[in-house]
């Protein structure tokens, strides 16, 4: 019997060490060296802190800011911990939500989203981000046509040229990844942080 034992605890002991220590080291210690900023969660600084990470979303709720789309993240409901309730941009519960397209309450919700961005803008169409969620409920950018959207009304906040805003948006708007994956986007994140840097006039 231990002729057979033998060989199988050796076995589970390389490929532990293998898969469970060295591999990891290996990868990690390659990341750090290749790509410090990506691994260590392209962590976003402002005056010494950290205030983000340009791959996780975060609530804007002031009107002098670009807001996300919305986020159909969820976590513990307060009064009864074995509910969950709406937590918008819980980055501990990345999720999006389980309604399709016959879902009342969603088809609800977007209608309504979508008569607040028309009635707030004058806009005769809302881009498809600005009153949907993501899979992950933490998408960091909005199309161009969405914070295009919010031009005025964060001008108006911060009693700066809109075009100046405009040209804020262009210069922050990343193109497909190789010119063909994906489509054009702006991190939220970041073009905030751009207005904040912008010189009061």
């Amino acid at each position: 019997m231990l002729t057979h034992v033998r060989p199988a605890i050796v076995m589970l002991t390389v490929f532990t060490v293998i898969t469970g220590v060295a591999y990891p080291l290996l990868v990690t210690g390659i990341a750090q060296i290749a790509a410090p900023y990506q691994a260590n969660g392209s962590l976003v600084q402002k005056d010494g802190k950290t205030v983000g990470s340009v791959l996780i979303g975060q609530a804007f709720s002031n009107d002098r800011y670009f807001q996300p789309r919305p986020s159909a993240t969820s976590g513990p409901d307060s009064k009864d911990e074995t509910k969950t309730t709406d937590v918008p941009y819980n980055a501990a519960n990345s999720s999006g939500s389980n309604l399709g397209p016959t879902s009342k309450k969603l088809v609800d919700r977007v209608k309504a989203d979508v008569d607040a961005i028309k009635a707030a803008t004058g806009a005769t169409v809302v881009p498809a981000d600005a009153v949907t969620t993501s899979a992950s409920g933490l998408d960091p950018h909005i199309s161009p046509a969405f914070a295009k959207l919010q031009a005025a009304r964060v001008a108006k906040a911060r009693n700066m040229p809109e075009d100046r805003v405009r040209g804020l948006i262009a210069e922050r708007t990343e193109t497909p990844s190789f010119g063909f994956i994906g489509e054009p986007r702006v991190n939220v994140l970041q073009l905030n942080l751009a207005l904040d840097g912008v010189p009061k006039t």
